[in-house]
């Protein structure tokens, strides 16, 4: 039986600009180079804490959406198949009512990350509100909630990528907070 080829999170972007990532892996530059753009992890550590964070963003850009029941971290998240998270909407017959339920979940990895990063994964599951598909609609949405959104999600990819080629994770959540 072979071994199974590396997930490949930047499947898709122009060939520069996947080479340019796989060198700075290579030369061991990626992770210095994310963080000094992104010095410091975000302050969002418990369940409660993402479902306030994201209730204010869907606040801010969702308003007439339906609401959230259920936001949260998630360890058992495989992230070759939802490297972002996960939304989920059920519906349930109680008697004559309809009740729905909508729920986001972002991998566990994400809780050491920058905020920017956390921004992007919370962006993109709350689009999928409005739009379920990724097409053009769904990435408009992204780029209002988050005018750099598609350099974001491109970096949280190549993360990913630094991650997957053994490098050492970045973040940590006894990082001091940023000053000012």
């Amino acid at each position: 039986m072979r071994p199974k080829p590396p997930t490949n999170y930047l499947a898709g972007y122009p060939a520069e600009l996947t080479e340019k990532i796989q060198q700075m892996i290579e030369q061991n530059r990626l992770g210095d180079w994310l963080l000094q753009k992104y010095p410091h992890s975000h302050t969002v550590r418990s369940d409660k804490a993402l479902y306030d964070y994201v209730i204010k963003l869907k606040d801010i850009h969702l308003r007439k959406a339906g609401p959230l029941n259920k936001v949260a971290f998630d360890s058992t998240l495989h992230l070759t198949r939802n490297a972002l998270g996960m939304h989920t909407s059920k519906s349930r017959v109680h008697g004559a009512k309809l009740k729905a339920s909508r729920e986001i979940h972002v991998a566990t990895v994400f809780k050491d990350m920058p905020p920017e990063f956390l921004r992007m994964i919370v962006v993109h599951e709350l689009a999928h509100m409005k739009e379920s598909e990724h097409d053009k609609s769904f990435y408009k949405l992204c780029c209002n909630m988050e005018p750099d959104y598609h350099q974001l999600e491109f970096e949280v990819r190549a993360y990913l990528t630094w991650l997957e080629s053994g490098g050492e994770p970045l973040w940590s959540p006894n990082q001091p907070p940023p000053l000012g």
